[in-house]
């Protein structure tokens, strides 16, 4: 009975973890798109079958360099909303800026996740750590 109870916890962990790798998944590409349109990228709605056929040849969730009549552009296919975002290298480089941002803000609240569980109580004080030595120059 005890066996079978910890195969159906750890079922259910696993189905928890795969909605919210799927939930993750869908959130990055909202936020991919968000800052897209932040940075200045511009909207371009796929309106013939042509372009929308072309979408799909795209890599997904990727922002991609092409080269066209001599200037060089950066594109993100949304296949869900039939949208191509196109760039250049000024939103480019303000998309960059703007996921750094993003990934410093996300760290440092993992951080602060981290520190604040109550787990951290087992350990008791971590006054015993020796700390490097520091050498002058």
């Amino acid at each position: 009975m005890n066996r079978m109870k910890r195969v159906g916890t750890s079922l259910s962990i696993v189905g928890i973890l795969a909605l919210l790798a799927l939930g993750v998944g869908c959130a990055t590409t909202t936020k991919t798109e968000n800052m897209l349109s932040a940075a200045g990228f511009k909207m371009m709605p796929a309106a013939t079958p042509e372009q929308k056929a072309h979408l799909k040849t795209l890599p997904p969730d990727k922002v991609t360099m092409v080269q066209r009549e001599g200037k060089t552009y950066f594109v993100f296919p949304d296949l869900k909303q039939q949208v191509l975002y196109v760039g250049q290298q000024a939103q480019y480089d303000e998309y960059q800026k703007l996921r750094i941002q993003n990934q410093l803000a996300q760290d440092q609240m993992s951080a602060a996740e981290l520190n604040s569980e109550p787990a951290w109580g087992v350990w008791g004080g971590f006054g015993g750590v020796v700390e490097a030595p520091r050498f002058r120059r």
